[in-house]
């Protein structure tokens, strides 16, 4: 028995949606692990995309309370993915953008995750794939939408 369209919309496919996409999150992280805690990749990729930036603003970003960024950060630090500088502005802030080996391990990290999502497309069939190159523009723009 199917469900009218309606209630599909309202309550079987947010749910589907969202446990597909965490179910292939985790496996995608599992598949394709780098030495990078997720909140660790998001804030280098945060620095790649909008640095330099202060320690609260990428706590902010990333919602997390600034002691958790603070030990991302020591942890990247340390790893020297990242750099510091004096913010000119204000003397006792810092702010903080990627080193070199900061984007190389972004770029090594992209490059494992598309991989493994690669493998994974080539085992669908032909009309999936289709499936899911349409809906494309749905899903991103889904991502783009802002709360509220």
């Amino acid at each position: 028995m199917s469900r009218p369209e309606s209630q599909d919309t309202t309550v079987s496919t947010p749910a589907r949606l969202r446990l597909a996409i965490g179910r292939l999150n985790r496996r995608m992280r599992l598949e394709s692990s780098t030495d990078l805690t997720p909140l660790q990749t998001a804030v280098l990729v945060a620095l790649e995309e909008h640095a330099p930036l202060r320690l609260t603003e990428l706590a902010r970003r990333e919602a997390v309370t600034p002691p958790t960024m603070s030990r991302a950060i020591a942890s990247l630090d340390e790893a020297g993915l990242l750099e510091r500088r004096a913010d000119p502005s204000d003397a006792r802030s810092a702010l903080i953008e990627l080193s070199e080996p900061g984007r190389a391990a972004i770029e090594r990290a992209r490059t494992a995750r598309t991989a493994t999502l690669r493998s994974r497309l080539d085992r669908l069939s032909a009309e999936q794939r289709a499936a899911l190159a349409r809906a494309l523009p749905a899903l991103e723009a889904l991502a783009d939408v802002e709360p509220g």
